[in-house]
């Protein structure tokens, strides 16, 4: 009986291996193709959903926080406003002593709300002006800014925090139907009393802005003259608008006026994703809402 002595693979067979890998091979590889093309767009949709949700939560929550009547709004346009954005809320335990010079205040350390704690070199104060206790239509707020920071104690004992300010007395318009229609902040001792809150703001623009990377971003600006952060985005050219109505709904541009505004961004993705019909294209979504302004008297 004859023995068929077959030792390694007829080329026959080499051939037909050869096609099965690479059939095998070529079909892998299709897969994790598509599946790192799916990861990618899911990526890139997240990352979009996160812009459109960083939009209403921090310039609702920014804008939420100023007092138009009051003079919070410093500038307004289309996609840009610039604004007292308010950091710091304490309360003094002492009555200062006005009339000398820079009043020395000092603040509790608790309660104390803050998103960060005192800057000297950018932050300015708001201090509630009581004025006459008879009266309540000479209530105000007076501007000024912090010389100094120390460790302070108030008049109960307890720990505080003692600033040295400038503050801006000055001529302040009282609401509309009162009398006298103005009065003088005096620098009277028991003008500004004990538990009077005080609050730290910083100026801030908002603005939409075209980066190095020739992409369109929502901007932060902190004070007049700093360089512009990318805060939200990328967002289309015309992707960040704000519409500023008064208290009949009516658009105004009149910053003391404003009542709420209506803030609409749209963004899109960070990468081209391939779409439906196979072309390369930037998914984009957008968001609307209206933000209510504090403490906004009915004009």
């Amino acid at each position: 009986m004859s023995r068929l002595n077959r030792s390694g693979l007829t080329l026959i067979e080499l051939l037909v291996a050869m096609v099965l890998f690479g059939i095998v091979s070529l079909g892998i590889y299709r897969v994790l193709v598509n599946n790192q093309r799916v990861y990618q767009a899911q990526t890139q949709r997240i990352d979009l959903q996160q812009n459109i949700r960083a939009a209403v939560s921090i310039l609702p929550s920014e804008l939420r926080e100023i007092d138009a009547t009051d003079g919070d709004i410093l500038a307004m346009g289309a996609n840009t406003i610039t604004v007292r954005a308010m950091r710091q809320l304490g309360f003094l335990c002492n009555t200062p002593v006005l009339g000398l010079g820079g009043p020395v205040l000092v603040i509790r350390n608790r309660p104390f709300f803050s998103v960060r704690d005192f800057n000297i070199a950018n932050d300015s104060i708001l201090v509630y002006y009581e004025g006459g206790q008879q009266s309540r239509s000479d209530d105000s707020w007076i501007p000024g800014r912090i010389t100094a920071i120390a460790a302070g104690v108030c008049t109960d004992g307890s720990v505080g925090r003692t600033l040295t300010t400038a503050l801006a007395f000055g001529t302040v318009t009282a609401p509309t139907g009162t009398l006298p229609a103005t009065y003088a902040q005096l620098q009277q001792t028991g003008r500004i009393q004990s538990g009077a809150p005080v609050r730290g703001f910083e100026i801030v623009t908002y603005r939409a802005y075209q980066a190095a990377d020739s992409k369109w971003y929502v901007g932060l600006q902190s004070g007049l003259s700093g360089g512009m952060q990318p805060l939200i985005g990328p967002i289309l050219a015309n992707g960040l608008s704000f519409t500023y109505r008064d208290s009949l709904g009516a658009v105004t541009a009149v910053p003391a006026r404003v009542a709420t505004i209506e803030v609409r961004v749209k963004a899109q993705t960070a990468q081209p994703l391939r779409q439906s019909n196979g072309t390369l294209g930037y998914p984009v979504d957008s968001v609307a809402t209206i933000v209510a302004l504090r403490n906004n008297r009915r004009f």
